[in-house]
């Protein structure tokens, strides 16, 4: 079978469903190509979705361990790991199949099946159910995402060893497990897993986690990380997996580990060092599209590729590999379609850590300002001075302004606290607008909530705070 049409995208993830909606909202016709029957993506089926899912379980059994210091003692948890991966497996089926109304109501094409470049005009897909179809477009969209980093020499075939797909199956609650990788998505699976009442282990090869933090936020959160999980191992390197009778036995390399700590036996096991692009599309070479070293495909800030026809959007064209990033880059590749004069040139991309404490920030971070030798002023509000936080005993946190000390615009904004992740949209809109930090400080925020803490990191570069004695230097 042959069918044409205005308009492809490849992929139907964050990035694909939310071009292929925009298209088909301003009047273009759209097929969207994806494996899966229904949109959704890696986000919706195995990432964001399902994991925050259970990191809101986490958090209710954490609140629940902790409520004896406020006088009220509930019975120890009892998890029914079925009843929980019910509830997770629900919460996908019901965002992925509202997505597959949306679709069906726009009147998009979907096609389930693996597209394959013929040219730069014609895909021939392998449609799931069985058999070929040709598709003859005018544009396309590559959303095709990424998929988990393995470690070369470490991937042995064995269930006990994980992958954050693996892991979000929930299979068992494991006696123990090892995350190999202190990055957000290692910390978020082993935070649930410690919670669930699994003894914890992250190992991290540089010497903190969350490598793209601030320091100052991340060791906020390892303190805390600290008193739920078993061990945190920083500096220090898998070298070896072999299964054994009770499980995996790790080698372990590192400067400062104890001699027990070099050879190790856990349940389970969770490679998570990152994702790499899915940029090996099929066929993509009878085109023009051109693929980096890193294994990105090139792409203008209109997020067109070296086709003139062929735009790429996601995970697929680079860092930071966010949801929220391909969705805004979606619209700008649909409007370029549309011939718009846009761009895509955000000024802070907001990246959260949905751990508890949770970790967010967005625009210039205090290290990227020191290794472009940047001169900026940072001013910290911390937690422990504002009512709310006491009041809901969660004083573990700081906000903080990255502002440059002559236009006093404000550049950037880090949080590490109860509800960063909420929090931090208010700094994007401060960094996107070049707010000054009198902005801030002017604009009344209501009382008693952790979102005065913006207001008062403003206060405190003006060594105006009222909660806070800390005078401005002259």
């Amino acid at each position: 079978m042959s069918q044409t049409t205005q308009l492809v995208v490849i992929g139907a993830g964050p990035g694909g469903y939310a071009a292929a909606f925009a298209a088909a909202d301003l009047g273009l016709q759209v097929t969207l190509v994806d494996p899966e029957a229904n949109p959704g993506g890696v986000c919706l089926y195995v990432g964001c979705i399902p994991s925050k899912a259970l990191l809101h379980v986490a958090k209710v059994v954490a609140e629940a361990k902790h409520a004896p210091a406020w006088g009220v003692t509930f019975g120890e948890p009892k998890v029914d790991i079925n009843k929980l991966r019910e509830y997770k497996d629900a919460v996908v089926a019901k965002m992925t199949g509202g997505l597959g109304q949306l679709n069906k109501a726009r009147k998009i094409n979907y096609i389930q099946g693996m597209a394959t470049f013929v040219n730069n005009t014609t895909l021939s897909i392998a449609l799931v159910k069985g058999g070929q179809e040709t598709l003859v477009f005018e544009k396309a969209i590559i959303a095709t995402g990424s998929r988990p980093t393995t470690i070369p020499g470490l991937s042995i075939k064995s269930d006990r060893l994980m992958d954050s797909t693996g892991a979000l199956a929930l299979p068992d609650i494991p006696k123990s497990l090892l995350v190999i990788g202190g990055g957000y998505i290692g910390l978020e699976l082993g935070s649930v897993y410690a919670a669930l009442g699994t003894k914890v282990s992250v190992i991290e090869m540089t010497t903190g986690i969350l490598p793209g933090a601030d320091r100052d936020l991340a060791q906020i959160l390892h303190r805390q990380l600290e008193k739920t999980m078993h061990k945190i191992m920083l500096g220090a390197k898998v070298t070896g997996i072999k299964e054994v009778k009770n499980g995996l036995e790790i080698s372990v390399e590192g400067e400062g580990l104890k001699d027990d700590e070099k050879t190790q036996v856990f349940d389970r096991v969770l490679i998570s060092i990152g994702r790499r692009p899915n940029s090996a599309v099929p066929g993509l070479n009878t085109t023009s599209v051109k693929v980096n070293e890193k294994g990105f495909i090139d792409v203008d800030k209109t997020m067109r590729t070296a086709e003139a026809n062929i735009y790429a959007i996601g995970d697929v064209v680079g860092e930071p590999m966010l949801a929220h990033k391909a969705s805004a880059e979606a619209r700008v590749a649909v409007e370029s379609i549309l011939g718009h004069d846009v761009v895509f040139e955000p000024q802070a991309i907001p990246a959260v850590v949905f751990t508890d404490p949770e970790v967010a920030w967005c625009g210039l971070t205090e290290t990227e300002a020191k290794k472009q030798n940047r001169k900026v002023e940072v001013a910290r509000f911390p937690w422990q001075a504002l009512g709310r936080a006491v009041a809901i005993d969660r004083p573990d946190g700081v906000t903080k302004l990255i502002i440059d000390p002559v236009t006093e615009r404000i550049l950037g904004v880090g949080i590490v606290g109860s509800g960063a992740g909420e929090l931090i949209a208010e700094g994007v809109v401060a960094v996107e607008m070049a707010a000054l930090a009198s902005d801030l400080k002017m604009s009344i925020h209501p009382h008693p909530t952790l979102s005065e803490t913006m207001m008062e990191a403003a206060e405190v570069f003006f060594g105006q705070s009222v909660h806070v004695y800390r005078p401005k230097k002259k």
